[in-house]
């Protein structure tokens, strides 16, 4: 391993361990169960809570028959493959995890629920290595930082201290946008990633409000119910990139594509030319 890679483990490590001592620990609120929509159809209990994580399966489903059938997404790396493999396992897996905890939500259920999305998190900043960094370092990053996801699940249950998932869910939404503007990528359509992450935020904005949006709706949908519909937004743009998507040949990132494009909207701005127009006095013949 190089030392510039061992460097950034050790301070990334570091980091983590003066994070963990000048931080309190954050419980996890036994009120994060108390949803909104409780309503029960077909004997299914908090029914929408429950039947709006199906997309997931979907879209998770669809992106492994395509990672491995026909060449759809054009996966020409080994540690492509095994990472968005991952990725579309814990998207797929969302789907039974969370409508099994939504279906009696306690805290015991909940690993089940936050474990997938805990791999799907964890499979996309290993992607984002492989593409935008180095092959061979993303590839070897799979596994750790899957196990680093899981571990800080485990560390939540045993110890009910959250810090360390919170950093797991919320280090690749800070990470993922960052590095789409600034870092030059491998393949073309960029910009999807900031779509997903638009409407993980969204989705997360939607969580916060479930009760408001509950009422806002007059009790016809939650905002935890549209979260998992806008959560689920966040496969389907990936899915759409990797389908669309070719090998960059100009390898620019999104912020040196957006300067260009701003250059050139002034230099027309500067080069328009203004026109003015002259009347001329035109004799007026008079008529016998």
């Amino acid at each position: 391993m190089e030392k510039r890679t061992v460097y950034a483990w050790g301070l990334a490590i570091l980091c983590f361990v003066v994070l963990m001592i000048v931080t309190p620990v954050i419980p996890q609120s036994e009120e994060y169960h108390d949803f909104a929509d409780k309503r029960e159809f077909f004997g299914i209990p908090n029914t929408l809570n429950v039947v709006s994580n199906f997309p997931f399966l979907v879209i998770g489903l669809i992106g492994l028959i395509l990672c491995y059938h026909g060449n759809y997404f054009r996966l020409s790396l080994q540690g492509e493959v095994w990472g968005w493999t991952c990725f579309f396992i814990g998207v797929a897996a969302v789907a039974v995890g969370s409508s099994y905890y939504h279906l009696k939500p306690n805290d015991a259920r909940l690993v089940w629920d936050r474990l997938p999305m805990t791999i799907a998190f964890t499979s996309i900043i290993a992607i984002f290595i492989i593409e935008r960094i180095d092959e061979q370092k993303g590839t070897v990053s799979i596994i750790p930082l899957l196990l680093a996801g899981i571990i800080s699940i485990l560390y939540w249950r045993f110890f009910d201290d959250l810090r360390p998932y919170a950093l797991v869910q919320f280090l690749p939404c800070i990470a993922i946008p960052v590095m789409a503007i600034l870092l030059p990528p491998m393949y073309t359509h960029s910009t999807y990633w900031l779509w997903a992450a638009g409407f993980y935020l969204l989705a997360k904005v939607e969580e916060a409000m479930d009760k408001v949006i509950y009422e806002w709706t007059h009790h016809i949908v939650s905002g935890h119910t549209l979260k998992h519909l806008c959560a689920a937004m966040v496969p389907v743009f990936l899915t759409l990139m990797l389908a669309k998507r070719s090998v960059e040949t100009d390898r620019r990132s999104l912020l040196e594509t957006w300067k260009v494009s701003w250059t050139k909207v002034k230099a027309n701005d500067v080069k328009v030319e203004t026109y003015t127009c002259t009347y001329s006095n035109v004799p007026v013949v008079e008529s016998d």
